[in-house]
């Protein structure tokens, strides 16, 4: 599934190198592919580029990926958020889902069928959410301008 002319933009990000290089030879024919091999480096690509989906690794040095999903919010709600560890660590999967409001959650290592549905699944809730929100838009710039005609045979 591709957006109007362009492949689905999806950041990866991990600190570990070989995992980066892994992911982008994997899915860099299907996907627009963005890699980051830290928090800070992912929230500069965020806001110099359209992600339609960030994956992230639980586990790095400076910033956890649920801190990373959480600052991601601030600056662009609209990614659909996916986390992968390598660990059960039940409480970083409910801060993720509580505080990063992720879409879903994979464990390390992953696998390439499962993280492409789960990309193509997050991609297509995304799509709808868009375009609910442009359906939403429209319809309230016509019920602006119901009230102004509304006001408009009020006051004559």
């Amino acid at each position: 599934m591709e957006n109007k002319n362009n492949k689905i933009a999806v950041l990866y990000v991990d600190d570990e190198e070989n995992n980066l290089i892994s992911f982008k030879a994997t899915f860099r024919l299907k996907y627009k592919v963005y890699t980051a091999i830290s928090g800070a480096e992912a929230i500069d690509l965020v806001r110099e580029n359209p992600i339609d989906i960030i994956i992230t690794d639980q586990r790095m040095p400076e910033m956890t990926g649920v801190e990373f999903l959480e600052e991601i919010i601030e600056i662009d709600p609209e990614p659909m958020r996916i986390l992968l560890t390598g660990y059960t660590d039940m409480g970083a999967v409910i801060d993720a889902v509580n505080k990063g409001k992720i879409f879903h959650y994979l464990n390390k290592p992953w696998s390439e069928e499962e993280l492409d549905q789960t990309i193509q699944r997050a991609y297509e809730v995304y799509a709808q959410k868009k375009e609910l929100l442009e359906t939403y838009s429209k319809l309230e710039l016509s019920n602006e301008q119901l009230e102004f005609l509304l006001r408009q045979k009020l006051l004559s």
